[in-house]
């Protein structure tokens, strides 16, 4: 899949833009750095664009581009900050009260985890397909997992199973 011509450069843009501005929203904490980094991601790609093996793959590297790129924004800003995902995510969740407190305990975990669990339960990956995103071993990726459930049951009082 060449990325040279600006029609498919449009409709993976169109085909990825939600799940990258989620991931950018859920580091950052405003849709205005949001925004600002999702762009950011795209336009790496149209700097340098390079050939997919398919939408899977497509989505993985925007995914890991936009964690990474977010990541460095928020080590070089010195942020420590911790926020909810969009309120339009949350509305479409069936959101209570326990949806709200899970998402916040979610995003409250150290970046090793948050990363694992937005990957796995909010994007659909398999631990195999994660740990090749994040350059871990699959292994890796399930004790992380199984160590951010004990945090969340901590943090949510054992409501977790």
């Amino acid at each position: 899949m060449n990325l040279s011509a600006t029609t498919d450069i449009e409709a993976l843009f169109r085909r990825h833009f939600a799940a990258v501005y989620r991931l950018c929203y859920s580091y950052l904490g405003s849709s205005a750095d949001a925004e600002d980094a999702t762009q950011t991601v795209f336009l790496k790609l149209l700097d340098n664009p390079r050939e997919f093996e398919s939408e899977d793959h497509e989505r993985a590297w925007l995914l890991v581009c936009a964690s990474n790129h977010c990541k460095d924004l928020l080590k070089s800003a010195g942020n420590t900050r911790v926020f909810a995902l969009p309120e339009y995510e949350t509305s479409r969740m069936g959101a209570s009260d326990q949806v709200d407190e899970t998402i916040d305990a979610v995003m409250s975990l150290p970046i090793k985890y948050k990363d694992c669990v937005y990957l796995h339960y909010y994007e659909g990956y398999k631990t195999k397909e994660i740990g090749k995103m994040l350059g871990i071993p699959g292994s890796t990726v399930r004790n992380r997992l199984r160590e951010a459930r004990e945090l969340l049951r901590k943090k949510l009082g054992g409501g977790l199973s």
